[in-house]
């Protein structure tokens, strides 16, 4: 495992952190690997019903750590294939995701941003998409998914001129649900964390599915995906104990099935 990044439940929300401040949090392939590893673990684990994703020092992270990457020999994976197996499972993982920005989001850093499904940002964060600044092309959803995040003219003012712009204004532009004082960063998320993981897991794995994607569905067919997950949950032991607990008045006790 990786000595740049770190692992800690608390209560039912898993953490991961970036240990790596000298190098702005910069991804290398063993860090990426070990992230990999562990989000496959608590993937399994019930206790883990949330994961947040956050960074040490002045930035969440600034990207790939190209200084690292070397000239991949032919048929072997290389970083790109790490990172990009690391973005496509953070995408679909089946627990929510929640990015405490503490820093820069630069890069690869705003794509791992944009891999989350909530993000709370410290007052003194910043997100830029920076690969212009290099002559890189971005390669995990830089060009390609930031549109759909923010209107597109701010993703092309953030991707031609690889500006970084405030959290504030990220939130104007809705890639940021909350902005909050960086000393109230991570206690603020470990209480977005505590909240959904009282929720239950398998209504959040579906309503995520389903929210992910209807933007390639035209509105009928998201419509009709979001009846069907409807009909398969109304067999589910959460739901049943969701209205027992509503008739009670007590609080319900799901089980994520």
């Amino acid at each position: 495992m990786s000595e740049s990044v770190s692992f800690e439940v608390k209560g039912q929300v898993g953490w991961i952190t970036l240990t790596r401040p000298k190098a702005m949090n910069a991804l290398s392939r063993d860090m990426l690997e070990a992230m990999t590893a562990r989000l496959h673990a608590w993937e399994a684990d019930t206790n883990v019903r949330v994961l947040a994703l956050t960074g040490t020092g002045p930035a969440f992270c600034a990207g790939a750590d190209l200084k690292a990457a070397g000239a991949p020999q032919p048929g072997d994976r290389d970083l790109l294939d790490t990172i990009v197996e690391f973005f496509d499972l953070l995408r679909v993982y089946p627990k929510p995701v929640i990015a405490a920005v503490n820093g820069l989001a630069l890069a690869g850093g705003l794509e791992t941003v944009l891999c989350c499904d909530l993000v709370i940002a410290a007052e003194s964060a910043r997100f830029g998409d920076a690969h212009s600044n290099f002559g890189v092309f971005p390669g995990g959803g830089g060009a390609a998914v930031l549109p759909r995040k923010v209107p597109e003219n701010v993703a092309k003012y953030m991707l031609f001129t690889g500006d970084s712009l405030p959290a504030q204004d990220m939130k104007a532009y809705g890639l940021v649900n909350e902005v909050v004082a960086d000393a109230e960063l991570l206690d603020r998320v470990q209480a977005i964390g505590n909240k959904l993981a009282e929720k239950s897991p398998l209504v959040l794995r579906r309503m995520k599915r389903v929210a992910n994607e209807s933007g390639d569905k035209s509105r009928a067919d998201a419509l009709r995906d979001e009846l069907l997950e409807l009909r398969n949950h109304q067999r589910s032991h959460d739901l049943a104990e969701g209205l027992r607990a509503f008739a009670e008045k007590r609080k319900p006790e799901f089980k994520g099935y």
